[in-house]
């Protein structure tokens, strides 16, 4: 009788426990609906017929690196590769020397940009996730066998259902550039990274894109590592080795509109080809190209071309790098000379940006004299390479040196070619033309934010607080006289530390939570001291 009864306590206590440990159960938290109201006024937007226009409207190109330090140009001083086609856009047009990105990671980064919105308006605040650690036994499988690198996984088990996983992206409520651009008539491209959202109605061709060449995914490979005519390097960081063994499959396979190809030749030159191929079957009407480069983010691959340019270089990973970026310079290169050749270069606004600051935590490349990359909030990770070419429009040889943001090239773009946009929904950006030509002398943006999960920031014309919520650190800096981030001021000036903190606590009420969750912490050291960033 004794030992039926522990028999029935213990498979009492083991059930639950089992439960919890291996059956997953989704979250309704991150249940995703439709915004109606935005839903609605996005089709009643696109569906209003644009005024009659006859005169020449721009054609309009967005070329955009991945994870490239603003010092890796030469444009801003960089020493160690030389990037002349790159630099032109800004030497002809203006170099912008406080252009951000309004997050350190690739795709709410891509959302500000394509929208003309800080992201964390509509929910688009974490990368897209395919996979989830969806139980505790996960989590400490991960936690014990797979963690490296200072990637450890979210301790937060709830996370959303598989049909909400495949709801992830661009939310279908969001106005697009393209789609915007189209309404005015243009026919519009991208070649190269989307990352946006992967499933049948968030990719490019259904976001406003006539044509589409790249990849729906983050990353993928160059070029297949058994061409002799390549030279490739792995990294030991753990999230390079799972990049390689992604290849170019699922999501990072190429694709041409919707379909999988099979691509022999080096990417980076592929985007440019098609690139230059769009440019030439649409150049008797406007047109807006968005040339969005995987380079050079990793897996390190490089043409033997660039890499026997590079043999002063004793580090191999930094001496791919650095090629890679000389073969992202070139590949630009035929862009805006097929734009000269055709005779369009007074009538074509042009974009040079990277998504966010350069990947330091891969330890073979510096945002010096930045601190920080990738995944911070410091400089490094937010201050990047912003230059803009418009001939006759933007004075050349234009040094602009107060803050611009990604947003604000929607909002240019929408001024250029006098495009009406919807008062149903905030925008962030504002027409930079005027002010790079100086008939506008006042601050694009007085202050600037930034949340990824527990980590926030925010910044006026002279100061800069950085918070971690999760351990409840705080560090402000006086931008305007330590840009490189060196003396904390926080202790000295706890009434700046208030006035920050209220400004962004009033932003803050005007967002949407996450869509979805985060799902690693990045733990990165910097100057003797680790932080922590969600990813």
């Amino acid at each position: 009788m004794k030992r039926k009864t522990l028999l029935i306590v213990s498979l009492a206590t083991l059930v639950p426990l089992a439960a919890c440990l291996f059956y997953p159960t989704a979250s309704s938290k991150y249940a995703i609906t439709p915004d109606e109201k935005l839903t609605a006024g996005k089709k009643a937007y696109l569906e209003d017929k644009a005024p009659t226009d006859t005169s020449r409207k721009p054609n309009v190109i967005i070329i955009i690196a991945d994870d490239l330090g603003k010092y890796d140009l030469s444009v801003y001083g960089g020493k160690l590769v030389k990037t002349p086609h790159i630099d032109s856009i800004g030497l002809q047009g203006a170099v912008c020397t406080e252009g951000y990105v309004t997050s350190p990671i690739c795709s709410p980064s891509r959302a500000a940009l394509m929208t003309g919105r800080y992201q964390q308006r509509f929910g688009h605040e974490f990368q897209p996730k395919a996979r989830y650690i969806r139980n505790r036994f996960e989590y400490y499988m991960f936690k014990i066998f797979m963690q490296k690198d200072g990637w450890i996984p979210n301790d937060a088990m709830e996370f959303p259902s598989e049909e909400d996983i495949h709801k992830q992206g661009l939310p279908l409520s969001e106005i697009t550039l393209p789609e915007m651009l189209k309404k005015y008539g243009y026919a519009t491209a991208i070649t190269g990274k989307w990352h946006l959202g992967e499933q049948p109605d968030f990719v490019p061709r259904k976001r406003g894109f006539d044509y589409h060449y790249g990849i729906y995914e983050a990353y993928t490979l160059y070029a297949d590592p058994a061409d002799k005519n390549v030279v490739s390097h792995h990294c030991a960081e753990f999230s390079d080795q799972m990049m390689w063994k992604s290849g170019r499959k699922g999501p990072h396979a190429i694709r041409r509109d919707d379909e999988i190809i099979e691509e022999k030749a080096y990417l980076t030159d592929e985007i440019a080809r098609e690139a230059v191929q769009f440019i030439d079957k649409n150049k008797t009407k406007p047109f807006f190209l968005y040339a969005s480069f995987t380079a050079p983010h990793v897996p390190l691959q490089v043409t033997k071309k660039y890499y026997d340019q590079f043999a002063h270089i004793k580090e191999e990973a930094t001496r791919v790098y650095y090629a890679m970026i000389a073969s992202l310079d070139d590949a630009v290169g035929q862009i805006t000379q097929k734009i000269k050749q055709e005779g369009l270069e007074d009538n074509t606004l042009i974009f040079f940006v990277s998504d966010n600051g350069g990947a330091t935590y891969l330890k073979f490349m510096t945002n010096d004299p930045l601190k920080g990359g990738k995944f911070s909030n410091f400089e490094g990770g937010l201050n990047v390479p912003f230059l803009v070419k418009w001939k006759g429009k933007i004075p050349a040889g234009t040094v602009y040196k107060q803050p611009v943001a990604l947003f604000d090239m929607f909002t240019t773009t929408a001024a250029a070619v006098r495009a009406s946009l919807p008062t149903d929904r905030t925008y962030d950006g504002v027409d930079l033309v005027p002010f790079l030509s100086q008939k506008e002398t006042k601050v694009p943006h007085p202050v600037l934010y930034w949340r990824s999960g527990y980590n926030k920031a925010v910044r006026t014309d002279k100061w800069k607080l950085i918070v971690n919520a999760r351990t409840n650190e705080k560090i402000l800096y006086n931008i305007a006289e330590d840009k490189y981030e060196k003396f904390d001021l926080l202790n000295k000036n706890p009434e700046q530390v208030k006035e920050l903190e209220d400004l962004h606590a009033q932003w803050e009420k005007t967002l949407k939570n996450p869509l979805w969750p985060g799902i690693m912490n990045l733990h990165f050291n910097i100057d003797g001291k680790t932080y922590i960033f969600e990813i």
